[in-house]
């Protein structure tokens, strides 16, 4: 999919990842092209699901969820049900983030947001830690935010 885009497809996605709110308009302008053959540009990207989805992202912090967590799972089972049962758990718990299959030590990977140690530990306990299959539970609370970005490298 790479190869396809050339240097106008990149300008499009970079500023869509910028700023999801431009309209057609305002990006043709910026990447010199007339409206109509840019709107056709990003409706194939969204059609080839270069762009998946357009959101708008929130504040933790100002929503009282100061406290970001990595947590690093491992399970004393690793048959096929064991692990599409972690999963289809964790994708219902809101204060997981992200989740990763990984290799190496753990076997997941998840990022979670919570109000405060407390919160967290009630999330851990009440759930993560009743997840049958569990073995261990590694958190790494961040203590300072040094860069969080949700745009790609085009280059």
């Amino acid at each position: 999919m790479q190869e396809k885009l050339n240097p106008i497809d990149r300008k499009i996605l970079r500023l869509l990842q910028h700023d999801a709110d431009l309209s057609a308009a305002e990006i043709a302008e910026k990447v010199e092209l007339s409206q109509s053959p840019c709107w056709r540009r990003i409706n194939r990207m969204q059609e080839e699901g270069l762009i998946e989805r357009k959101v708008a992202l929130l504040n933790p912090k100002l929503l009282g969820l100061g406290m970001t967590v990595f947590v690093d799972i491992k399970l004393s089972a690793h048959g096929r049900k064991n692990l599409e049962e972690f999963e289809q758990a964790v994708v219902g718990y809101p204060e997981v983030l992200e989740c990763y299959t990984m290799a190496g030590g753990s076997d997941y990977l998840l990022k979670v947001v919570a109000k405060d140690i407390a919160s967290y530990e009630r999330f851990l306990r009440d759930h993560l830690l009743q997840r049958p299959h569990v073995q261990e539970a590694h958190s790494n609370i961040a203590m300072s935010e040094v860069k969080r970005t949700t745009e790609l490298p085009l280059d």
